[in-house]
């Protein structure tokens, strides 16, 4: 239910993990304190959010030789730079790159995706079922070196 209890069931499996693909946390910010009571409604209220726990940074130093470790990204600016600095920072063998720029729904059945590996590779996909691109993503990830 939260990004820091995904992160604690991931942490006690990943050294027994041959590969991990994150597709995304539970959320990227919480709200910084909880209310005491019941909020009312027309209440006037502000939410401060806060930064929740970045899962995949904190396992990088844990990442043993030969596990591979899969992430995604959904920028919508400066996609392929900021997907490579997430790749670099979180030390991913792949990350995949969400395309928001050829209009295709959030939840919709499709996607256009970039892999970019490691060694710098960049290699754009063809739009495609979301089926049909998570059978390609495991056939890339099993061939991953």
């Amino acid at each position: 239910e939260s990004t820091k209890e995904m992160y604690k069931a991931v942490k006690k499996r990943f050294s027994q993990s041959d590969i991990l693909v994150m597709a995304a946390a539970p959320a990227d910010f919480a709200t910084k304190n909880r209310a005491k009571n019941k909020i009312k409604k027309g209440s006037n209220i502000t939410l401060e959010l806060t930064p929740t726990i970045d899962i995949l940074k904190l396992l990088k130093d844990v990442k043993r030789k030969g596990q591979k470790v899969i992430g995604f990204a959904l920028e919508t600016e400066n996609g392929l730079e900021n997907a490579m600095a997430k790749l670099k920072a979180k030390y991913l063998d792949i990350i995949v790159l969400n395309s928001t720029d050829v209009g295709l729904p959030f939840d919709g059945d499709s996607d256009k995706v970039t892999l970019i590996y490691r060694n710098g590779q960049k290699e754009p996909l063809a739009l495609m079922n979301k089926r049909e691109l998570a059978q390609l993503l495991v056939e890339k990830i099993a061939g991953i070196k």
